[in-house]
C-alpha cells in the first residue's frame, strides 16, 4: 500500500521552502550551523515564490540566487552576518555582486547588466557612489513581500490605481461586446492589440473591461488620466512598476480617459505599456500601435427596459407600461440604473412608485447641468398658453412624440437601422413676447423634465474652438436625458452659411455643422427660439423635427392672455378686458403691465383697476420705446 505524500498549505510550504533556500546559501558561505534543507516529499499544488519569480522574469539559476542571497540579508540576521565575514569586513553585513560571483554556482557577469531583468525590473537595486562589485545590493521591498508569499499591489502605485469591482449586472449588448473583445485577447494571445472603448457610456466601459479581465484570467485595475504625474522620471518609474505588476498579479490596466481624450502623459505610456492594456474615453482616439476600437454607448432604450424589469423583479413592483417612457427618455448605464432601483427599493414598506423612479433619474442629470445653464422651474399649463389652433396642436403632437418614442422606434422597429435623426428638437419662431419660452416650460411640465435654458449669446466665443467646446459640455451633460433643453437666442449662431468671405465665416459655418452633428445625435428634446426665422439656414431647418411659428396675437388671442394674466387671488375691479386688447402688444408685454399694475394697486387702493394697468402701459411703452396710440387705450378711463 503506497502512502499518501504528506501536502500542506501553500503559504507554510513556501515559507519551509524559502528557509531551506536560505540555509543552502549559509553553506555556501561556509555557516558551521546551516539548519535544515527541505523535506522534498512534502508537495503542494503551486510553485514556490521563488520559483514562480524566475520563471515569470526568466531568471537564470545565478540571477535566481542573487535575489534569494539579497532577500536572506533582510530575512536572516545570521545569513547578513556571514556575509560580511565572507568579504573580510564584519561590518558589511549585506550581499554585494562580487560576493555572489565568488561564491554562487553557474555565475555571470551579465546578471546586473541593465537589459536584464534584475535590473531591468528593478527586482534589486545597486547603492550608488560604490563600485559595481563593491556595492552594496538591496532587494525591492515589493519583491520581499512577494518572496514571503505576500503578492498585494506595489505600494507606490496605489495612490494612482483603483481596484476593479466586478460587476453585479451589464448591458446585454455589453456583454456581446465584452465576449468580442475575449475572442480578440484569445485569437492575439501573443500580441493582443490594446482595446480602445469609445462612447458615451463611461461606467459601461468598465463594466466590460472587468468582464473581459475576469475571462481571461487578469485582475483590472484602472487610471485616471487626470492622476497621472507629467512625463518625467516619475512616469517612467510608473510604467516599469507597471510592466512589473503586469507579471506578478497577472494584471491588465483601464486607462480611463474620460472625455478629454489623451494627455501627454497618457499617450506615452498608451505607446509603451505591456497588454493586456484598454483605453477607454467619449471620443476615438488614435495610437501608433496596433489597437481595436469598440464602440460602447449607453444601452438601447430596450436594453434599458430589460435592466429596469430586471433590477425591479425581486421588488414586485408593479410597473406596467410606464417603463417604457422611463426607458426611452432617460439614457442611463446599467450600472445607475441598480443605484436607482436599489435606492427606491430601499423603503420596503411601501411599492415602488414610477414617480419616485423618474424623480431619481431626473436627479442624475442635475448635478453636470447646473454648471452650464439655467434651470427653470416650469409653472405653466396648457391653460396658460394662448396661440392659434394649429400652433397648439403642433406643440400637442410634439409632447406626444415624446411620450411614445419608445413604441414607434423600438417596438415597430423606427431605429432598427440606427437612431440617427430620431431626437425631437424643435424651432420656436417668432417676436420677443410671443410665447415661445412659455411654451417649452409647458412641455416641460406636461412631460416632468428639467427645463434648461442655455443663452446661446453667452455660448457663441470670438475665439477658435470655444463655441464647439461650450456645446459639447452642454450636449454632453444633458445626455442622460430628463431634461428639456431651451437654446434661447439661437439666431446668434444660425445664420445664414456659405457665404464665407472670411476666416471669420468659415469658423462660423464649422460652428454650425458641429452644431447640426449634435442636434441629430441628441436623443433628448431640444428647443431652439430666434425672433428671426429668415435668418436660420434651410439645411438647418430640414434637421428639425418641428417648427413652430409663434404670431403676433390678434385682438382675440390678446384678449384671452388678458383674461388669464392676473392670478385668482389677485384683486381686481371692473377691467374691461376687451378694451385692454386694444393694445397691440404681445403676451410678455402683457405680463409686465399686469405686474406692474398689480404693484400700483397694492400701493393705492388695493384692488387691480383700469387705472393702474393704464399707468403700467405708459411705463412699458416707455420701456420698450413704442409710443401709446389714442385708438389702443380709447376708453380705459
Amino acid at each position: 500500500m503506497t502512502t499518501p505524500e504528506p501536502k500542506v498549505l501553500w503559504a507554510e510550504a513556501n515559507q519551509a521552502s524559502l528557509l531551506a533556500e536560505l540555509a543552502r546559501l549559509k553553506r555556501l558561505l561556509g555557516c558551521p550551523d546551516p539548519g535544515e534543507g527541505w523535506d522534498e516529499s512534502i508537495t503542494f499544488a503551486q510553485p514556490s515564490a521563488i520559483d514562480s519569480l524566475a520563471e515569470l522574469f526568466g531568471l537564470s539559476p545565478f540571477e535566481r540566487d542573487i535575489l534569494l542571497l539579497c532577500a536572506g540579508v533582510e530575512m536572516d540576521s545570521h545569513l547578513a552576518a556571514r556575509c560580511g565575514e565572507a568579504q573580510g569586513y564584519p561590518q558589511r553585513a549585506y550581499a554585494t555582486f562580487g560576493l555572489a560571483l565568488s561564491i554562487l554556482p553557474e555565475a555571470h557577469w551579465s546578471a546586473l547588466t541593465p537589459d536584464r531583468p534584475l535590473r531591468r525590473f528593478r527586482l534589486v537595486e545597486v547603492e550608488r557612489g560604490h563600485s559595481l562589485t563593491t556595492a552594496p545590493l538591496h532587494i525591492d521591498e515589493r519583491i520581499l513581500h512577494y518572496l514571503a508569499g505576500v503578492n498585494l499591489l506595489d505600494q507606490r502605485l496605489q495612490a494612482l490605481l483603483q481596484d476593479s469591482s466586478f460587476p453585479e449586472w451589464i448591458a446585454e449588448e455589453h456583454a456581446a461586446i465584452a465576449e468580442r473583445a475575449v475572442l480578440v485577447f484569445e485569437t492575439h494571445s501573443q500580441d493582443p492589440p490594446v482595446l480602445h472603448f469609445c462612447g458615451d457610456d463611461l461606467q459601461g466601459q468598465e463594466d466590460i473591461a472587468c468582464l473581459v479581465a475576469r475571462e481571461i484570467g487578469r485582475r483590472l485595475f484602472i487610471l485616471r488620466v487626470d492622476d497621472l504625474p507629467a512625463p518625467t522620471a516619475e512616469l517612467d518609474q510608473f510604467a516599469l512598476l507597471w510592466h512589473r505588476e503586469t507579471l506578478l498579479l497577472r494584471a491588465a490596466l483601464l486607462i480611463q480617459c474620460g472625455s478629454g481624450g489623451l494627455t501627454p502623459s497618457a499617450r506615452r505610456l498608451a505607446e509603451r505599456l505591456p497588454p493586456p492594456l484598454i483605453l477607454a474615453g467619449r471620443e476615438p482616439l488614435r495610437l501608433n500601435r496596433s489597437f481595436l476600437r469598440l464602440e460602447v454607448d449607453k444601452p438601447s432604450p430596450a436594453g434599458q427596459k430589460r435592466l429596469w424589469e430586471r433590477s425591479l423583479e425581486s421588488s414586485g413592483a408593479n410597473c406596467d407600461g410606464a417603463l417604457d417612457n422611463l426607458a426611452e427618455q432617460f439614457r442611463l448605464s446599467a450600472k445607475t440604473i441598480f443605484y436607482a432601483s436599489a435606492l427606491a427599493v430601499a423603503d420596503r414598506s411601501a411599492p415602488v412608485a414610477v414617480e419616485d423612479l423618474w424623480k431619481l433619474c431626473r436627479s442624475f442629470a442635475r448635478p453636470k447641468l447646473d454648471d452650464l445653464a439655467q434651470r427653470l422651474v416650469p409653472k405653466a399649463g396648457w391653460d396658460d398658453l394662448v396661440l392659434p389652433e394649429l400652433q397648439m396642436r403642433s406643440l400637442r403632437q410634439l409632447a406626444s412624440q415624446v411620450r411614445y418614442r419608445m413604441k414607434v422606434y423600438e417596438t415597430w422597429g423606427f431605429s432598427d437601422k440606427g437612431r440617427r435623426g430620431l431626437g425631437l428638437s424643435s424651432l420656436f419662431a417668432g417676436e420677443s413676447g410671443t410665447g415661445k419660452t412659455l411654451a417649452a416650460e409647458v412641455l416641460a411640465r406636461e412631460l416632468d423634465l428639467d427645463l434648461y435654458r442655455i443663452d446661446l449669446s453667452a455660448v457663441v466665443s470670438k475665439y477658435i474652438g470655444e463655441t464647439e467646446k461650450n456645446l459639447k459640455q452642454v450636449f454632453d451633460a444633458s445626455e442622460e436625458g430628463g431634461v428639456l433643453l431651451l437654446f434661447d437666442e439661437a439666431d446668434a449662431l444660425f445664420g445664414k452659411r456659405g457665404d464665407v468671405k472670411d476666416s471669420h465665416d468659415r469658423y462660423a459655418n464649422i460652428e454650425v455643422s458641429y452644431l447640426l452633428q449634435r442636434m441629430e445625435a441628441y436623443q433628448g428634446l431640444a428647443v431652439l427660439t430666434t425672433n428671426l426665422k429668415s435668418a436660420i439656414d434651410s439645411a438647418f431647418q430640414r434637421r428639425l423635427r418641428f417648427t413652430v411659428h409663434f404670431p403676433f396675437p390678434d385682438a382675440a388671442q390678446r384678449q384671452a392672455i388678458w383674461t388669464r394674466v392676473f392670478p385668482a387671488r389677485t384683486p381686481t375691479r371692473d377691467l374691461d378686458f376687451r378694451k385692454l386688447s386694444q393694445l397691440n402688444i404681445t403676451g410678455g408685454n402683457i405680463r409686465n403691465i399686469a405686474l406692474n399694475a398689480a404693484f400700483l394697486a397694492a400701493d393705492s387702493t388695493g384692488q387691480v383697476q383700469m387705472p393702474h394697468v393704464l399707468a403700467a402701459a405708459r411705463l412699458e411703452a416707455d420701456r420698450i420705446e413704442r409710443p401709446l396710440s389714442e385708438a389702443e387705450i380709447r376708453g380705459w378711463v
